[in-house]
């Protein structure tokens, strides 16, 4: 069956489990009837596990609207809304912050008196390619303080988005409790010439039997029905099934619309620019060198150039600096297709590094280059289901963790990862989950080989329309690039910050960045592997 032809009361890959042991939106007859496959209610979890998860998701609890019907009228409005610049003409030096205050008003121009807007800030001047990302605070009344540190010198200028209506963000709340199924996947079956095709999930509604994919080394859940002729072990590849359509009300798709409150500019009113002037001295003990994956901002853009301000980044414009940072050395690139545009990167821009022609499906992997003479492999390999990648073979599908714990490790093994895009549908505690057992891999390699150099590429924002955000927000990603941080920190690993590098950039946003932004991506990557010997 497809689940686009179930009314809605049926389709109960919306009987996830919240926090507090509710389940939702069915009716008590379908409850019995249709027991669902969840993957992640049947967890167990530690102690220790059960209070970090809780302390996550407490730490990105997002700020409701008052209870009761708020219409479209009442909503925030891009346009009515504005931003100030606390005092524009003081003097203001390299170093400093500055403040700027958001006002939200709604479609009637009436000052929102509640929090929960989701918005993006920078500064920038456009003149020398310079610009940075600002912190956000919401004051839960309408109003938004947002912080910009001031990193160079000259006019530098603001720009405000809004990105969802917090009334957008309840919306985009439900779904994800409530409808993990909204993307849905499919693998087919196949012995001799007959092959049979079945819906596949973390979780599937009950009611029929159903193939248990669960992985048997880190217990990540993935299910698929039975065929109705062919074995469970006859499965021979995994791929995206489709989306759902119709899951707003007539009233909620009013918060998605392209030209109204989807990522619209808030204008100021005042100044949008002040003048800073340069520092009186270059003072370098100022670059913190401790990494923290949580500083804001982490970097900023000078002259189309990241710089972080956590480590020197070394600009690796030759194809032979990357070639001499490389030699000897394996790479593994593990996640999806936003780390697979450093394989494309690195083979294209470096003439020695050569693919092998594995025989692999387009885009989906996994792909391999080699550089004989000077030694050098670079691997990419998807993560593991959910992934929604045109037909991934089943001997390909692999877990991240799985694949750490068959790295020997040492100082000419780089791993890199990024896992963030494919969970954007899921509740949260199955994105922790997969963290919890890739982190539990890293510490693991670290032990045994503690020379690894293990890097990790955060999320990046993406050009959103009304269907993608109800699938692929920006939201949905900033709170779980939010929990990957917490997770990791503390560790052996460095961050390359494609957040704030895709923030910062005065280039449209894409779910893959342009390539002057992969190769800033893969300049942080490199200084990481190749430090600078200061």
């Amino acid at each position: 069956f497809s689940p686009q032809h179930l009314d809605d009361d049926t389709v109960s890959g919306s009987n996830w489990i919240t926090e507090n042991n509710v389940q939702h939106s069915l009716s008590q007859t379908a409850k019995t009837a249709r027991k669902p496959y969840c993957g992640y209610t049947q967890q167990t979890l530690s102690k220790r596990e059960q209070a970090e998860q809780d302390s996550l998701l407490a730490a990105i609890q997002w700020p409701k609207p008052p209870d009761g019907k708020i219409t479209f009228a009442q909503s925030t409005d891009p346009t009515h809304s504005d931003f100030v610049i606390v005092k524009p003409s003081r003097f203001f030096k390299v170093g400093d912050q500055l403040e700027v205050l958001v006002r939200m008003k709604d479609f009637q121009g009436k000052p929102k008196q509640y929090g929960g807007d989701y918005l993006q800030a920078r500064i920038h001047s456009p003149g020398l390619k310079a610009g940075a990302a600002g912190r956000i605070v919401d004051c839960h009344n309408g109003l938004y303080k947002v912080f910009f540190t001031l990193l160079w010198p000259g006019e530098v200028k603001v720009s405000v988005s809004l990105v969802h209506p917090s009334e957008a963000i309840q919306v985009l709340l439900r779904l994800r409790e409530e409808r993990p199924d909204r993307v849905y996947f499919k693998s087919s079956f196949k012995s001799g010439r007959y092959s049979e095709t079945t819906e596949c999930n973390v979780c599937l509604p009950g009611g029929l039997p159903v193939c248990n994919f669960t992985d048997l080394y880190t217990g990540e859940p993935w299910f698929c029905y039975k065929p109705r002729k062919l074995s469970c072990a006859s499965r021979i590849n995994h791929a995206k099934g489709g989306y759902l359509k119709g899951l707003l009300t007539q009233e909620e798709s009013l918060f998605f619309q392209s030209d109204v409150n989807i990522k619209r500019p808030i204008l100021p009113s005042g100044p949008d620019s002040v003048i800073v002037k340069p520092k009186a001295f270059t003072d370098s003990s100022s670059m913190g060198r401790a990494e923290d994956p949580t500083a804001s901002p982490s970097g900023y853009y000078y002259e189309d150039q990241w710089r972080s301000r956590t480590h020197w980044i070394h600009n690796f414009n030759k194809t032979d600096d990357i070639t001499e940072c490389l030699q000897g050395k394996v790479i593994h690139l593990f996640g999806d297709s936003t780390i697979r545009q450093w394989f494309e990167y690195l083979t294209a821009f470096v003439p020695d590094l050569v693919e092998f022609n594995l025989g692999s499906p387009k885009n989906v992997g996994p792909f391999m280059s080699v550089d004989l003479k000077h030694n050098i492999l670079l691997k990419f390999r998807c993560h593991g289901p959910p992934i929604r990648f045109s037909t991934v073979f089943s001997s390909e599908l692999r877990y991240i963790a799985n694949e750490l714990n068959s790295i020997v490790g040492g100082r000419n093994t780089v791993v890199a990862i990024t896992i963030w895009s494919h969970f954007s549908t899921f509740p949260v505690e199955v994105y922790i989950r997969r963290l919890r057992n890739i982190r539990r891999a890293v510490l693991q390699l670290l032990d045994r080989s503690p020379k690894t150099s293990i890097v990790i590429r955060t999320a990046n924002v993406q050009e959103l329309g009304p269907e993608v955000s109800l699938f692929n927000s920006d939201w949905y990603s900033f709170q779980l690039d939010s929990v990957m941080r917490k997770m990791f920190s503390g560790i052996a690993v460095h961050f390359v910050d494609a957040w704030e590098m895709s923030v910062a950039h005065y280039l449209p946003h894409n779910l893959h960045p342009h390539e002057i932004i992969v190769k800033n991506q893969i300049d942080a990557f490199l200084s990481y592997v190749c430090p600078l010997q200061t």
